[in-house]
């Protein structure tokens, strides 16, 4: 602030100019002095002087003049209104460390957000792929199981062709020779050789027209085949003697097929006694049949794959005798011998 004072040039005049002070708790020295006559006293002077108010030195100022030589004195004060000292509040140092903890606070906050988004990302992106990696597995865990599986099912056709070969061979290696009767056999049938045999006329003649073989079984193992070929319809298997003799002396019926242990052959499809059937993938041309008298079963086999096509359990003792069914489509069975080459087409 400035302070103006004029005064008669003649007058000693000392002004002191004082604000309180809060800590010294009096006033400032003088700051302006005039001394002296200027002019013969007939003018007057000007000084002027200022001052600078601190936050906290109060907000009143005064001056004081002294005439020393009329040992007078004058003093005036100014008060300055409050609205020129902003007075700071107690809580602004708290408020702005609360402003700048609340600041440092959001920025944390704000940067864990974005720390926990990231982290957030890369364990999704992480699931993505450890998922990925489970489909991956679980596709080449199923290709895996499939090739397995085919493996396994290629190795048990294998081992289930391999057993059956066993089991033909085991069978095959009882052969027997057998002959055919001709003394035991259908009017309607011609025996040629002792092994083969062939319907005479086509004409009336039953399906179960039978040629016996002259050889009996009663006990052990014993195999034969026969070369049925092309043909459309065929029947082979066993009887009993008492069967036997009756053929021998009625030859004009046909055999009853309930009274058999048989394989039977017509239109594609095979049966055997009972009245059961197979589904096969082929049309046999070479039958062989197993009878085992040890075990009471009697086996056919498809001797060309040798593959078991059936096994028939027997519920009969006595002597058993192969029986030879040609059918009427005028075609030559044969048995042909096991250690022997096959007959020539028939």
């Amino acid at each position: 602030m400035g302070l103006w004072v004029q005064l008669p040039a003649v007058t000693f005049v000392s002004a002191l100019v004082s604000t309180p002070h809060p800590t010294a708790g009096g006033r400032h020295d003088p700051l302006l002095v005039l001394d002296g006559y200027e002019n013969d006293g007939t003018t007057t002077a000007t000084a002027s002087s200022s001052v600078l108010l601190k936050p906290g030195a109060g907000n009143s100022a005064s001056c004081k003049i002294i005439d020393k030589l009329l040992r007078t004195s004058t003093e005036s004060s100014v008060v300055i209104a409050d609205a020129f000292f902003p007075v700071t509040s107690p809580w602004l140092p708290a408020f702005v460390v609360l402003l700048f903890l609340s600041i440092f606070l959001v920025i944390t906050a704000i940067y864990q957000l974005r720390k926990n988004q990231k982290t957030m990302i890369r364990e999704t992106n992480a699931q993505g792929c450890i998922q990925n990696d489970i489909d991956r597995l679980k596709k080449e865990l199923t290709e895996e199981q499939k090739t397995f599986e085919n493996a396994n099912q290629k190795m048990l056709a294998e081992i289930e062709r391999i057993r059956q070969q066993l089991e033909f061979c085991r069978a095959r290696s009882n052969a027997v020779n057998i002959t055919l009767d001709e003394n035991c056999k259908h009017p309607s049938l011609m025996v040629k050789e002792k092994n083969r045999v062939r319907s005479s006329s086509q004409a009336e003649i039953p399906p179960e027209a039978v040629v016996l073989a002259t050889e009996g079984f009663s006990g052990k193992k014993h195999y034969w085949e026969v070369e049925v070929g092309n043909k459309s319809e065929w029947g082979l298997g066993v009887l009993g003697e008492e069967m036997r003799n009756t053929l021998r002396t009625v030859t004009v019926d046909p055999l009853s097929k309930e009274n058999t242990f048989s394989l039977w052959f017509s239109k594609g499809e095979y049966s055997f006694t009972g009245g059961t059937d197979i589904k096969y993938h082929k049309v046999c041309s070479v039958v062989g049949v197993f009878l085992d008298l040890e075990l009471n079963q009697l086996s056919f086999f498809d001797a060309e794959e040798k593959y078991l096509l059936k096994r028939l359990s027997l519920e009969r003792s006595g002597t058993l005798y192969p029986f030879f069914s040609p059918g009427a489509d005028g075609k030559w069975l044969g048995v042909r011998p096991v250690m022997e080459k096959a007959f020539p087409s028939l």
